[in-house]
């Protein structure tokens, strides 16, 4: 980790590093890595400490700095990496990931007569308090001062880097907040709990009688959201709620939005129906955040609840997107779940994932035959995916079709086939 913020600070040349994390054990000693390789860089840099990704980013656009959020994001406690952002809150576009990867190669093979020692954390600028005011600040001045007054939203934190800054947040805005996952041991962030598992959410809203709830993953750059049903409302119901509205104001600037291959043929159907654009790009949100800077779009986003308003940031804000679902139920009078499902009507997706072992290199030429056999029995019903997952050792199979049913026996059978291969189904 030393050696790779070494080569993140000679290539984003910021003298003002900033560094957050989340709540992960590991947080602590590799954001002290992360300062040391700065420093071996001839660089300064601040601590952030726990703070939401977005508020790193925040920072760097207000500083003109580069930094780092040390974070594996929704993934278990015991994972942990580093996302950089260039000067001005931007995550990196593959040409500078490229020069980073590298000069960290040049470094790593380089000889080393001294190690680089790693400093405790307290030998740089403790700018927490700073960078968490300014986030808080900024999303709470989206909307009106009361905005949510008269809305009980429940609050998942997923035991990470949103505990203390989203129940705030509502709070300030005049929302009566219940707060669940909000005590990090260092090993139960994601644990059962936030965006990629809001069960236990679903449970909660109902049992408070709440209008809605809202669930971050680790470092709070997603959110997902729960009716008072206890109905999931995913990143793409999301984004069409929020799109509607935009576009009902005039204010959706292109009249088009940016999604990715997950999202739901749903979402693209309404899109239609109402007059919206869709651009599509590849899984992953700097893809998305690519696409919209290219066609000069302010919104996109992917199912997972990673939600960007180009316009107002850089990069996915679960806090910023909460702040702006939960406006527009409180402004329209109306319930989430009626503005879900008038949004959109979702097809049927079952989504199967299956542990790599080792995938070769002919994979798709392999499963080809295979994947368009099931694209066409489902022709005109819905549609197969199959990729690598960005963020885990797994193969992930999606499958989309009139029903349930189908959708979850060609996911099944597909990823027997590709398990043949890659791996095993988990």
């Amino acid at each position: 980790m030393v050696t790779l913020a070494q080569a993140g600070a000679e290539i984003l040349g910021s003298a003002g590093f900033a560094v957050g994390r989340d709540t992960r054990e590991s947080g602590t000693q590799l954001a002290a890595a992360v300062h040391a390789g700065v420093s071996a860089a001839g660089a300064t840099s601040v601590d952030l400490g726990v703070v939401p990704t977005p508020a790193v980013a925040l920072w760097c656009r207000t500083s003109n700095s580069a930094g780092a959020m040390v974070s594996a994001s929704h993934n278990p406690w015991h994972d942990n990496g580093i996302k950089f952002f260039d000067r001005g809150g931007t995550k990196l576009h593959r040409r500078m990931q490229q020069r980073i990867q590298a000069r960290f190669e040049e470094l790593w093979q380089a000889p080393r007569p001294t190690r680089v020692s790693v400093p405790s954390t307290g030998l740089v600028a403790n700018n927490h308090d700073e960078a968490f005011g300014a986030h808080l600040n900024a999303v709470t001045s989206m909307v009106a001062p009361d905005a949510l007054q008269g809305l009980t939203v429940v609050v998942d934190a997923a035991n990470g880097a949103a505990c203390e800054i989203a129940p705030r947040a509502l709070a300030r805005l005049g929302a009566e907040v219940v707060v669940t996952h909000a005590n990090p041991d260092g090993r139960n962030i994601n644990a059962r709990c936030g965006s990629t598992h809001p069960e236990s959410l679903q449970k909660a809203v109902t049992a408070a009688g709440a209008d809605a709830g809202v669930a971050f993953d680790g470092d709070a750059d997603r959110v997902v959201a729960v009716d008072h049903t206890g109905e999931i409302v995913d990143g793409d119901q999301i984004m069409a709620i929020c799109a509607l509205e935009a576009f009902s104001r005039g204010e959706l600037t292109g009249n088009a939005v940016v999604v990715t291959a997950l999202t739901n043929q749903g979402f693209r159907q309404a899109m239609k129906t109402a007059g919206i654009g869709v651009v599509d790009t590849e899984v992953g949100d700097q893809n998305v955040l690519e696409a919209l800077d290219e066609h000069g779009l302010i919104l996109g986003g992917e199912q997972s609840g990673h939600v960007i308003f180009r316009d107002l940031s850089a990069g996915g804000d679960g806090l910023q997107t909460a702040v702006k679902l939960l406006n527009i139920v409180a402004s329209s009078g109306r319930r989430l779940e009626t503005l879900a499902s008038e949004s959109m009507t979702r097809l049927p997706q079952v989504s199967v994932n299956v542990a790599v072992q080792d995938v070769p290199a002919d994979l798709d030429a392999r499963i080809a035959s295979l994947v368009a056999a099931a694209g066409d029995r489902l022709a005109g019903r819905g549609r197969v995916l199959v990729r690598a997952s960005g963020t885990e050792p797994v193969m992930r199979v999606m499958v989309e079709a009139s029903t349930a049913a189908e959708a979850a026996m060609e996911a099944e059978a597909m990823a027997a086939v590709v398990a043949g291969v890659v791996g095993k189904p988990r």
